[in-house]
């Protein structure tokens, strides 16, 4: 299970709750920020953008791919540890609006990710150090340190220790 906060709503949908949950200048502040991030093709600058601006916790010579997405309601609860690369149009998530409740929940990015090109990151979610997931993975649960995921949903393909294995061999 996922680690998230749950937040009940009454009548309309949570998404009508929206800035109850979260200032309306923060997600404008936010949105600019992560657009301006999404098409530089500088990563020195995307990550001091993240860090100073967004608040994300962003290790060094990490890499964030063109178009990739931040949540851009609660930036600030994402972690992503050193020299990770986050690929191409990625989406990580901090929240989701249900139709009776929200979830908000950290995301943590190990060090030495991969996450392939398309993935989308749900709320309350933990990467390992050293893990690579697959282009077009819905993460969706906590992916051990050292192994490979992929799919929608996601299943673990190789563990560390398989993959340590396949290493030898090679």
């Amino acid at each position: 299970m996922r680690k998230t906060e749950r937040y009940q709503v009454e009548s309309a949908n949570s998404l009508w709750h929206i800035y109850k949950t979260v200032s309306f200048w923060k997600v404008v502040k936010n949105f600019i920020i992560i657009q301006i991030a999404r098409y530089t093709p500088f990563l020195r600058v995307k990550n001091w953008l993240y860090r100073v601006f967004l608040r994300m916790k962003v290790g060094e010579e990490t890499s964030f791919a063109l178009m990739v997405m931040p949540d851009i309601m609660f930036p600030e609860r994402i972690t992503v540890g050193a020299n990770s690369v986050i690929g191409y149009n990625t989406t990580i998530l901090a929240h989701e609006y249900l139709i009776k409740e929200y979830r908000i929940g950290e995301v943590t990015i190990g060090d030495e990710v991969l996450i392939g090109a398309n993935s989308t990151i749900l709320p309350g979610v933990t990467i390992g150090d050293g893990a690579v997931v697959s282009a077009a993975t819905l993460v969706h649960k906590d992916v051990p340190a050292g192994s490979f995921v992929g799919g929608n949903p996601m299943k673990i393909i190789y563990t560390k220790q398989q993959m340590e294995q396949r290493e030898k061999h090679e």
